[in-house]
């Protein structure tokens, strides 16, 4: 058998696609799956007739493979891929390249790829984003790992990535160790806070409005049009005015509980651990985890009675302001979503490239929208840009849309209709604008009950000062804050 330029483990919705795209784009694979029965369906069916090969082991895809060895791991992050190694790895020779394609923890993948390096391997964890759609026919790749590894894998990923306007692949090399998984990581907690509060500017319209789903379907329709067009407002358009074969409207028949797989949860927390206020996509979490608590909610509904005031204003003043809202708050969700990459690379190392994280971006994934554009050139304007609020683009975007945002958030207060997401973005807004923040009492009370020290605003940074607040205490402090 003549030897396959690329394997792949894993042949379900996405290992498939990809396998059948990168087929589309010249390249010969080998094809595993330990479920046999799905590995047969996928070389006789869609990979009939094609140079794909089946193979019944790993061993077996490891002999029918060209050196250096390509194989893409398209199983379940977790123990599948640790199980997939285990099982390729007495069949690979010094330089062979593993590329875990699923969404895997990014510190999982600095271990696997610190592990097979020592044994003369090249790892590769790499973000794929798109879907199944995607998969088929241009998903965006954030590839991340053993840098060595680059040459080898990008003329097959870039040749499959989707293509922006301009022709640029929608694959780049990301930085060493974890970062292809932590930016896929960070691509996914944007999702969450973009699904998060079109959700909310949903509700207001329906709930607070009265809208019908064809009325909404026509505002989101508008909105892709302008500032806000995203593969998520044009979905949304679409979910809103699909009706199933008896003409009604699936959306209303959904329950109203939603699930998650992790990744919003892991940016939320790596957020926690570094200090950075990612406010928006933690609520974007916690709204999942509410969600939920179905039983509970229908509950407190019976028992549990707010003040809401009936919307009198302008309908459509309403409508417009919604649109503002919603661009001012994911300009805020990417602006945090950058602010943790930011942290990250310094924590471990990474030489992220923003502007080339926003261009992976603008095609093939889920948050694919108009604006990635300018991220990328407020980057290559000043690449120590250390918020977007800061660069002109977007603080002149964020500071026109605040009547508007303000006037959504206070109407949604009133009327009773929970918006954590788009309230927090402002609460965030204001926050970040402040010179002077209400810390100065909060440290005061530290350091009452803790003697936790605290600084002074007419001496350096760095000295710091305990008072005995009430005469018992005496001059011993703990150990000073960390910021």
């Amino acid at each position: 058998m003549e030897q396959k330029d690329v394997g792949v483990i894993g042949l379900a919705v996405m290992g498939s696609n990809l396998a059948l795209n990168m087929s589309d784009n010249g390249f010969s694979i080998a094809g595993y799956d330990r479920n046999e029965a799905l590995l047969s369906n996928f070389v006789n069916g869609p990979g009939a007739d094609r140079d794909i090969a089946g193979c019944a082991s790993a061993e077996k895809l490891c002999a029918t493979l060209k050196t250096p060895r390509k194989i893409l791991m398209m199983v379940r992050a977790g123990e599948a891929i640790d199980w997939c190694i285990e099982q390729l790895l007495p069949h690979l020779e010094e330089g062979d390249i593993l590329i875990d394609g699923g969404n895997s923890h990014f510190p999982d993948t600095v271990r696997r790829a610190n592990a097979l390096e020592e044994k003369g391997l090249r790892y590769v964890g790499m973000g794929v984003s798109g879907g199944e759609e995607g998969a088929r026919r241009g998903p965006c790749m954030m590839p991340g790992g053993s840098a060595d590894a680059w040459k080898h894998i990008q003329p097959i990923f870039q040749a499959i990535a989707a293509k922006t306007d301009s022709g640029d692949a929608c694959c780049q090399w990301v930085g060493d160790g974890g970062a292809g998984h932590f930016v896929k990581m960070i691509h996914n907690g944007i999702e969450y806070g973009d699904m998060q509060m079109i959700c909310e500017t949903y509700m207001l319209m329906k709930q607070g409005l009265g809208m019908s789903n064809e009325e909404m379907a026509d505002v989101f329709e508008e909105w892709n049009e302008g500032e806000l067009g995203s593969y998520l407002i044009e979905i949304t358009r679409d979910i809103l005015r699909y009706k199933n074969a008896d003409g009604e409207a699936v959306i209303d028949q959904i329950l109203d509980t939603a699930g998650q797989k992790g990744t919003g949860k892991w940016t939320a927390v790596e957020a926690l651990h570094m200090g950075q206020p990612l406010t928006l996509i933690g609520e974007a979490v916690f709204a999942r985890c509410l969600s939920a608590l179905k039983e509970d909610r229908v509950k407190a509904a019976g028992i549990l009675k707010g003040r809401v005031q009936p919307f009198t204003g302008d309908k459509k003043v309403l409508v417009k302001d919604l649109q503002q809202a919603l661009y001012a708050s994911k300009l805020v969700s990417y602006a945090q979503g950058y602010q943790l990459m930011r942290a990250a690379a310094s924590e471990y190392g990474w030489n992220l490239n923003y502007g080339d994280i926003a261009l992976l971006w603008r095609g093939g994934c889920i948050i694919r929208c108009v604006f990635l554009d300018k991220i990328r050139d407020a980057f290559e304007a000043d690449s120590e840009l250390g918020n977007l609020l800061l660069d002109p683009f977007f603080s002149e975007a964020v500071q026109n849309a605040q009547d508007g945002w303000r006037n959504v958030v206070s109407t949604a207060v009133q009327q009773g209709i929970p918006v954590p997401a788009l309230s927090t973005a402002l609460a965030y807004f204001d926050g970040y604008r402040s010179a002077r923040l209400p810390a100065n009492l909060l440290q005061a009370q530290r350091d009452y009950f803790g003697a936790h020290t605290y600084e002074r605003i007419d001496r350096p940074r760095g000295e710091f000062f305990h008072t005995d607040w009430t005469g018992l205490g005496g001059d011993a402090s703990a150990s000073t804050y960390t910021v």
